[in-house]
């Protein structure tokens, strides 16, 4: 059981303190409500792009790094389609240091040409890099927009097109700011060995003057069901064909969204899961395959990805995993297969928050769902799946209108 308070400033900054006298160390996590999916579609790449531009400097704070680490203290960010992530490590007794810096950027930024411009070439290197230029490194890029027609999950977290953050002006970059970056659009997570009545103090102190802005409404287009399966080629200098199939599943707070991901693993969790058994080691079509899906806010996807061995045909390989798709529709799996991946998913969200940085993080992200004590209920949601559940959504799931499917040609093998 992880145990934590909650409070709201004034200004509708959320606030949640999880005690931990266990560590020297403190965690200062800021998430804003603020993703990929909440950009214009012709203007992405934004929140990723802030994801860089926070660490350029603020109103009272030219470098952030500094203080920091002075401080003994350690930084990072990530973004996603649904959220931004922004978190430091330091000691605890250090940990005004944190609420200065945090509250400062949250406050206002030190917008100007010349951080843009440094920040907009090293988004646009890793554009590049990642991207265009990397084997493979378009496949998400083709697949979102094959498998989203409507719900701006269609473009990915760098932006649909590199020209979007080449052309973003300041104007751009500061209305995205007053938007998004706002106390009543962010969740501050206080996690190590810290009280309650310390964080309260400091919240107040640092993030209560802050002018709440305006929450930010979301009212994103639905993605309609898929009714016909879609398909595209690709040929590319890559070393291997690659095939990737792409199935919408469920939003996360959805309960079957919990049968999905057990599902993933069933499929291709580890050595001895069914797709590697039968793809890889026995029929050796495949020289690695994988299942997963994105945990994603809104409806995702569960994908199957895997690389050829070299010399078999698509059309083979792709049989050959439509027939191991078909068994697990038909035949119930075993109470033995179903109990396995139980217990290493149990295993996994144990060793996840082991740490104090992944416990605020989680903390931050459910109560961005709706509920923070999902932290310690969602083991229990895993536990109920059960056999017949899993079968009924592998046959809605695997519905064959419902697929999307990348063929991934190697120029090499032409």
């Amino acid at each position: 059981m992880i145990k934590f308070e909650k409070f709201t400033l004034s200004n509708g900054l959320i606030v949640l303190v999880h005690e931990d006298n266990s560590t020297p160390m403190a965690v200062v996590n800021v998430l804003y409500d603020v993703g990929a999916r909440d950009e214009y579609p012709d203007k992405t790449g934004f929140a990723h792009l802030f994801e860089h531009l926070m660490f350029g400097g603020s109103i009272n704070i030219p470098v952030y790094d500094e203080p920091l680490q002075l401080a003994g203290g350690e930084n990072n960010a990530y973004t996603t389609s649904d959220l931004t992530n922004y978190y430091c490590q330091l000691p605890a007794e250090n940990i005004e240091t944190a609420f200065w810096l945090e509250s400062d950027r949250m406050l206002s930024l030190a917008f100007s040409k010349k951080s843009l411009e440094t920040q907009r070439k090293v988004v646009c290197e890793e554009f590049k890099e990642h991207y265009i230029n990397k084997p493979y490194g378009d496949v998400w890029h083709k697949m979102r927009a094959l498998a989203y027609t409507t719900h701006p999950y269609r473009w990915m977290t760098i932006g649909a097109a590199l020209s979007h953050v080449e052309n973003a002006t300041l104007e751009d970059v500061k209305a995205f700011f007053y938007k998004h970056y706002t106390p009543a659009n962010a969740i501050l997570v206080v996690a190590g060995n810290i009280t309650t009545d310390k964080v309260k103090e400091l919240a107040q102190k640092w993030f209560g003057p802050i002018p709440a802005g305006e929450k930010y409404n979301r009212n994103l287009p639905k993605e309609p069901p898929q009714t016909e399966a879609r398909s595209l080629e690709v040929k590319a200098n890559v070393p291997l064909d690659a095939l990737y199939k792409c199935w919408h599943i469920y939003t996360r707070t959805d309960m079957r969204y919990y049968t999905a991901d057990l599902i993933t693993e069933i499929l291709s969790g580890g050595g001895s899961s069914r797709l590697y058994q039968a793809l890889v080691k026995e029929k050796q079509l495949f020289s690695n395959i994988e299942c997963y899906h994105m945990g994603s806010t809104d409806t995702g996807l569960l994908t199957i990805e895997g690389k050829l061995v070299k010399g078999v045909h698509m059309k083979d390989a792709e049989a050959a995993l439509n027939e191991e798709i078909k068994k697990i529709q038909q035949n119930a799996i075993t109470e033995k297969e179903l109990e396995k991946v139980k217990n290493k998913t149990e295993s996994m969200m144990t060793f996840e928050d082991m740490t104090i940085m992944n416990r605020a993080a989680s903390i931050a992200m459910y109560e961005l769902l709706g509920d923070a004590d999902l932290i310690n209920k969602e083991l229990d949601r895993y536990r109920a799946v059960t056999i017949d559940e899993i079968t009924k959504e592998c046959k809605v799931i695997f519905n064959d209108n419902n697929c999307n499917t990348l063929y991934y040609y190697s120029d090499n093998n032409l």
